[in-house]
């Protein structure tokens, strides 16, 4: 298990991984089924490795550094490994004022002026989509931010 184990660090001390993650290095590396439990095991109980961690700090910095949406959020994660539990209670934590609001400040950021054309207005929505939010949370942004303008 030793050998398994200084791979596992190795391959965590680079960034924080998911116990997914983790298994497929592992994998790769040809160990055993058992040697990988056993490794897996011993890097859980020394905090080392931690899905929630993962997906709380995952989910605070592509929200706030990639204004990220919850759909592409949640893809993410759930093709890194990550619990569908853990991913809707990490998710359920919204500082601030929410998606919406996260939505509105990226189309600030990304546009000078609100639509003022449809195609203007399809250029936006695509963006938002894009970053994950949904056709819904999308189009009350373009909603909210044209009459913030107004």
């Amino acid at each position: 298990m030793a050998d398994a184990l200084s791979v596992a660090i190795g391959f965590l001390n680079r960034r924080e991984r998911t116990v997914a993650e983790v298994r497929a290095k592992l994998e790769r590396a040809d160990f055993g089924e058992t040697e990988i439990d056993l490794t897996v095991t011993e890097l859980l109980e020394l905090g080392m490795l931690d899905d929630s961690r993962y997906a709380r700090v995952f989910v605070e910095d592509k929200r706030t550094l990639e204004q990220w949406g919850v759909e592409r959020i949640t893809r993410t994660l759930t093709e890194r490994g990550i619990d569908r539990e853990v991913i809707a209670e990490t998710l359920a934590v919204e500082p601030g004022e929410g998606e919406l609001a996260r939505a509105v400040e990226l189309l600030d950021q990304r546009f000078s002026a609100p639509p003022a054309e449809w195609r203007e207005r399809e250029r936006a929505f695509g963006v938002l989509v894009r970053k994950g939010y949904d056709t819904e949370i999308a189009s009350d942004a373009i909603r909210a931010w044209t009459r913030g303008h107004a």
